[in-house]
């Protein structure tokens, strides 16, 4: 049976004047595009021109929300009421698609940001308002979320389709989390050591934390970070690598998920 997996990146992180990430040249290679919608990077020009290059590369569109916290890129934890949080990530999704609406495209799904992704991970109250926000603008749109998290629990509660994510281009602590960024190492910076890390999670559902302990996880998408320097180098060798092992890459919204 033929291994299948999706590719995604976050992208349109830029703003203004200040462009973030190569998202042309990335685009040419994943499937589905995670786009930052004005809260924590992106604006409304940004996002336009995403979806629009998107398109045209038959990439899948998605929502990337994050916390309100440009100036810290929102990778800085909000303590705030599930119900705000609830909204602002309904906010944020309608932005998306108001700008997918320009080019007759789709937000086919939602992968929270930064700080909010790592706290709604571990905080089933902030994974459920993520859920709820999603499942009030629109059912059929996917809850990304980390493998066996709070996100996927609550996903799973409220009916609504699920893919589990791993990472091209992090590191793992012993408990299957991903490491802080601020250890030295957390970002994988080597596109091969990348790769290779991808193809023992797709083909072998495992991953090695930076302790050396085998954690067993199964997977529908792995991320890439469009705003690493690396990121273009990494897309590509995780590409070739996983479908040199004969594992097909799909968009996001043609997968079979559960």
């Amino acid at each position: 049976m033929t291994i299948s997996v999706n590719l995604n990146a976050d992208m349109g992180e830029g703003f203004g004047a200040y462009h973030i990430g190569d998202d042309d040249s990335i685009l040419k290679i994943i499937r589905s595009a995670s786009i930052a919608c004005g809260f924590h990077a992106g604006d409304p020009v940004t996002m336009r021109q995403v979806v629009q290059r998107a398109k045209e590369e038959g990439v899948s569109i998605g929502a990337h929300p994050g916390f309100n916290d440009l100036w810290g890129f929102g990778r800085r934890r909000i303590d705030m009421k599930p119900e705000h949080l609830e909204y602002i990530i309904a906010y944020q999704i309608g932005a998306l698609q108001a700008m997918a609406a320009y080019v007759g495209e789709n937000v086919t799904h939602v992968k929270p940001h930064g700080a909010l992704n790592n706290m709604a991970a571990e905080n089933l109250d902030y994974a459920m308002a993520i859920g709820r926000a999603i499942k009030a603008v629109d059912r059929n749109i996917i809850y990304v979320t980390n493998f066996g998290s709070e996100m996927e629990k609550a996903g799973r509660e409220l009916g609504l389709k699920v893919a589990r994510e791993g990472y091209c281009d992090r590191q793992y602590e012993d408990d299957g989390t991903l490491t802080p960024r601020k250890i030295p190492g957390s970002v994988i910076k080597d596109p091969e050591a990348a790769a290779k890390q991808v193809v023992n999670l797709v083909v072998n559902g495992v991953i090695i934390s930076r302790n050396g302990k085998r954690i067993e996880q199964r997977v529908d998408t792995l991320c890439v970070h469009g705003d690493e320097p690396t990121g273009v180098a990494t897309a590509r060798m995780a590409r070739n690598a996983l479908e040199a092992a004969g594992v097909k890459i799909m968009r996001l919204p043609d997968m079979q998920l559960t």
